[in-house]
């Protein structure tokens, strides 16, 4: 499948791959600031598809997960990319290092945010009432971003899950880029994901001859991918930092943007040699 891509900026590549439910647009907060002029140590040239059964890149039959490496090869292929980095977000982590595993004279380095090789959850169970409050702060927090009111309810529905910090900013990016994203997730790309975590999908044994540097950022009260899978993941990898940070959960580039890039351009600086043309 040729996928539908939002590429940003100039530079070295950086491909950048989104999350369950996701999209390329919904990875504005890492793509803005990596292709920005003002990046430093130098601005990347970001390309951010749509997988296979999310946003424009529409599927009308079921696959397995192993398509989203198939395709991701042919996008590569179709921009003529012969080294890059991968940020991959959630299931956008998994695949980034499934690709390293592929593809290692491709991947230059690996930049992994709220996800893991044996992802575990620690997601209670839901309710109608979840469900309902869930649904009341989504439809008004599509009216009225960040409101008040919105916070309020979203408090007590299934978003206190996603994000721990409940700010304005949050609530904006899951109105400008979640809800969107969540409506264009299709079925069969959510049947391919869950087939493979109840098939016990588990690459831990297989991450440790990714030996390119990485960097594991995640959000200490992350319940879909827990931190603690994440830190696993990371002491695995032969050459990885970590940042853990306190008071987020699985959303926090939402609610940290500035702190995660910060920290994002501090390790891109001190590996440098991994990306520079």
């Amino acid at each position: 499948m040729r996928l539908h891509t939002q590429i940003q900026g100039s530079g070295f590549p950086i491909l950048c791959l989104h999350g369950h439910p996701g999209s390329g647009r919904a990875m504005s907060v890492f793509t803005s600031a990596l292709a920005s002029e003002d990046m430093l140590p130098a601005p990347f040239k970001t390309y951010a598809p749509d997988l296979r059964g999310y946003g424009r890149s529409r599927s009308a039959y079921a696959f397995e997960m192993t398509r989203h490496l198939d395709d991701l090869e042919a996008l590569i292929a179709q921009y003529q990319i012969e080294k890059c980095l991968v940020l991959g977000w959630s299931l956008g982590g998994i695949l980034a290092m499934e690709l390293a595993l592929r593809r290692p004279e491709l991947v230059q380095g690996l930049i992994l945010v709220g996800t893991a090789a044996r992802p575990v959850g620690s997601h209670p169970p839901i309710t109608w009432q979840d469900n309902l409050g869930t649904g009341i702060a989504g439809i008004l927090n599509l009216a009225c971003p960040g409101h008040a009111l919105v916070r309020a309810i979203g408090q007590r529905s299934l978003f206190r899950y996603l994000i721990a910090q409940h700010t304005p900013l949050a609530y904006e990016y899951l109105a400008k880029e979640g809800a969107p994203a969540y409506l264009q997730t299709s079925r069969h790309a959510a049947s391919a994901l869950f087939g493979a975590i109840r098939a016990g999908y588990n690459r831990l044994p297989d991450v440790k001859r990714i030996g390119v540097p990485a960097l594991m950022l995640c959000g200490e009260c992350d319940r879909h991918i827990t931190a603690e899978s994440s830190l696993e993941t990371a002491r695995v990898l032969p050459h990885c930092e970590v940042r853990c940070y306190p008071n987020t959960a699985h959303l926090f580039p939402w609610e940290i943007p500035q702190r995660m890039n910060a920290d994002i351009r501090q390790w891109l600086t001190a590996h440098s040699d991994c990306w520079q043309l």
